[in-house]
């Protein structure tokens, strides 16, 4: 059934291929001209060249929480082309940059300033009761790092995840302040601790939804027993709504009930004459919920985060709207390629070679028509392959791209020559080494033996 699952993947299309000729050289010329100067007024610069844009994956085809991915695949003449992402989104990557050395940490877990490419949002937690009133757990870097979100906790509620990177504390900018400083501010600020944080290029394809937790009267459907009872609800992250007979069975028993609220129909009603009762129509049920609340306000604070999980805000993987937008570009200008140049890729349904033109860039290998093509036909997230020197047929030198499961491609490509094949494989391994997964990162980092403070 898994493996069934995994076939079941889906394409992004490109743009039709659209080659130029000598004599549309300087309309191709201009038309980059004025792509280039719409993306410098956008300000959205990353550090691979590329910027965030919006396209049309949506979280259905990238979702790293339950590691589905999308096939952007690579396709024959006659079929849509397209980018194979397979591997990159199977987990979730840290982009490290040149920084391979294993003496250091990878560049977004280090005492680095943070990459450009990162995407911001404000997170409020309210302080709750004891020592540690806000559940989470920060170490020391530049910039911070949260090491670790306590479960059911007011942090986790707010959506702040391990990983995520302080900036700022109480409109206070700290990417350059001592973690110590940093906890201060939030000890000494308002019982709303507001805080602007952010997640590097590799990680969160999707902004987080509020989760919501507490006690609701639930209308019962029975036709015997009709009433009210009351119900522990948790609304989590992903959209799904689960209730528990009693709050401590959360986390140890399974729930009674598991409702996906996206797309769902929820509002105040006032048809059964008791206060502060709301409703939910799920989209793919044909029944309907009835909650009630102990007070105006906590019916509003469930409204406001039931709507938030009805109609979530989609938003691509970073990485993924770089590679897009280099696409568009003519192949020589995508900045700073690692290795360029013209390769053969084996289509095995026909058993023949497929020339390319290819750019390689940080850890994404572009396939072009040839060096006058725009935009790109497609190509392959390289993250986590391992690159060999392999005989193939009656080719005595390819060069053999193998995924680390076998339920991904394996490609085969091929340089001119000898010489050039190995200069394509030197420049592969130095590319995919510039991407690490991201629980070996934080392991990694968390292994050190550096200050960390619990909140």
């Amino acid at each position: 059934d898994l493996k069934s699952e995994m076939n079941k993947t889906r394409k992004l299309p490109l743009k039709k291929d659209t080659r130029a000729s000598d004599s549309s050289q300087e309309e191709a010329i201009d038309q980059w001209a004025r792509r280039r100067k719409q993306f410098k007024d956008s300000k959205k610069c990353s550090s691979t060249g590329g910027s965030s844009i919006n396209s049309t994956i949506t979280e259905g085809s990238i979702n790293s929480e339950d590691a589905r991915s999308v096939d952007l695949g690579l396709y024959s003449e006659n079929e849509d082309r397209g980018f194979y992402t397979e591997n990159f989104h199977s987990a979730s990557w840290v982009f490290r940059g040149d920084d391979v050395s294993p003496d250091n940490s990878p560049r977004c877990l280090s005492k680095r300033p943070r990459p450009v490419a990162i995407r911001e949002r404000t997170v409020k937690i309210a302080k709750g009761t004891g020592n540690y009133p806000w559940g989470f757990r920060i170490q020391f870097s530049k910039p911070i790092l949260v090491t670790e979100v306590d479960t059911n906790s007011a942090a986790e509620e707010a959506g702040l995840q391990v990983g995520d990177i302080l900036i700022a504390v109480n409109g206070t900018d700290v990417t350059s302040m001592p973690h110590s400083e940093a906890a201060n501010l939030a000890r000494k600020g308002p019982d709303i601790l507001t805080m602007i944080v952010g997640s590097d290029i590799s990680r969160y394809p999707n902004s987080p939804r509020p989760t919501c937790r507490g006690y609701l009267h639930k209308r019962t459907q029975s036709a015997i027993l009709k009433g009210w009872r009351k119900r522990w609800f948790v609304l989590k992250h992903n959209g799904y709504l689960h209730y528990y007979k009693h709050k401590k069975d959360e986390g140890k028993c399974r729930p009674l009930e598991v409702t996906k609220l996206e797309g769902a129909e929820i509002g105040v009603d006032t048809s059964l004459g008791k206060p502060f009762v709301f409703k939910c129509i799920p989209q793919a049920a044909n029944r309907i919920f009835y909650f009630c609340a102990t007070s105006n306000q906590e019916m509003k604070r469930w409204l406001e985060a039931m709507d938030k999980a009805v109609h979530p805000i989609h938003q691509n993987h970073v990485w993924v709207d770089v590679t897009l937008h280099n696409t568009t570009l003519p192949p020589l200008a995508i900045k700073n390629p690692e290795c360029l140049g013209l390769l053969h890729q084996l289509d095995r349904s026909k058993d023949v070679w497929i020339q390319h033109y290819c750019i390689l860039k940080d850890g994404c290998l572009y396939f072009y028509a040839t060096l006058r093509s725009t935009p790109a036909q497609g190509g392959i997230y390289l993250q986590g392959y391992i690159v060999s020197e392999q005989s193939l047929g009656s080719k005595r030198s390819v060069i053999e791209l193998k995924p680390p499961s076998e339920e991904f491609k394996t490609f085969y490509l091929c340089a001119e020559n000898v010489n050039e094949n190995k200069r394509w494989i030197t420049a592969l391994k130095a590319s995919i080494n510039k991407w690490l997964p991201l629980h070996q990162a934080i392991q990694d980092f968390m292994n050190r033996p550096l200050e960390e403070t619990r909140m």
